[in-house]
């Protein structure tokens, strides 16, 4: 099959890229660094080099594709004149026109856990946006990957555990989180992209359902801080110390809105009711590895 990756050489795309090349599939990988084309083809792709901001570009790179996996880039959530609502609406319209005039018939898009909300969900309601833009094409099949909390957010608290000795946040603690490995994804995409469907379908993807308490457990050992809490705090807490390490405002009020819906459950709802038939292999044990390297 002849595949196009979007995400460039990201946390879940380029173990995308080394499974479908490993599987014998045709990739190409778009990326907008020139200074990536060369690992790209050492990993047995094509590069194509442009941005998602481009649908021209989009839609030439989709033409002739058998499949394509969207993502949605990472933003700076520091940047105070970021849009972050107009970014995504930006990419995701230019997706679904690229699709649309490529006349590709396979989509996986990645989309997130509380994506089946229309509000109370913080930065995630954007993909339900997105979700819906999609669900307006015709005559194409897609999957909705919905990943739940991704285990390399928590490098995020890194500076708190070395400054404050514990983590702090406003979810978490005695509640489940379904955490999951950027690997677990990859390979869950694989399979949809290399399998036929009609119409549309939601998947979500996890590795491993931990407490807060249960997680923190695990990193503390990792590092070498056994004692190591997770202290549950209040929004405004939340939201207030977002703020004072510089995130934009209403960045830091989505996030704030977003792990509140996760702690309270309106956030999981959907992925609670349609849990994967089974959990990816990266344990948060094997992730914890990695998580103490980066700490050191």
């Amino acid at each position: 099959m002849k595949i196009i990756i979007t995400g460039s050489l990201g946390n879940i795309s380029k173990p995308l890229t080394k499974e479908l090349v490993q599987k014998g599939h045709s990739v190409t990988v778009v990326t907008s660094s020139n200074s990536r084309q060369e690992e790209i083809e050492k990993l047995g792709a094509s590069a194509a080099i442009g941005s998602v901001d481009d649908l021209d570009f989009l839609a030439q790179t989709f033409t002739g594709a058998d499949a394509v996996y969207c993502m949605i880039p990472r933003a700076n959530y520091f940047d105070p004149n970021l849009d972050l609502d107009a970014f995504t609406r930006k990419i995701g319209n230019n997706y679904a026109e690229a699709i649309q005039k490529s006349g590709v018939k396979r989509v996986v898009f990645l989309s997130s856990i509380g994506a089946h909300l229309e509000q109370n969900s913080g930065i995630i309601q954007r993909y339900n946006e997105i979700e819906s833009v999609f669900n307006t094409l015709s005559d194409v099949s897609i999957t909705f990957m919905r990943p739940t909390s991704f285990y390399y957010n928590l490098l995020a608290y890194i500076p708190m555990i070395k400054n404050q000795g514990f983590i702090a946040a406003n979810y978490g603690a005695d509640q489940l989180i379904p955490w999951v490995s950027p690997n677990d994804i990859a390979t869950a995409i694989t399979e949809e992209l290399t399998t036929p469907l009609d119409g549309r379908k939601i998947r979500y993807v996890a590795s491993e359902e931990l407490t807060g308490n249960e997680t923190v457990k695990i990193l503390g050992e990792a590092i070498g801080k056994p004692d190591l809490k997770w202290v549950l705090i209040s929004d405004k807490e939340t939201f207030d110390g977002l703020v004072n390490i510089g995130m934009q405002p209403k960045i830091a009020q989505g996030l704030t809105e977003m792990y509140a819906g996760l702690y309270n459950g309106t956030l999981g709802e959907d992925y609670y009711k349609n849990r994967p038939s089974e959990m990816g292999k990266t344990k948060l044990a094997d992730y914890a590895k990695e998580f103490a390297a980066i700490y050191n």
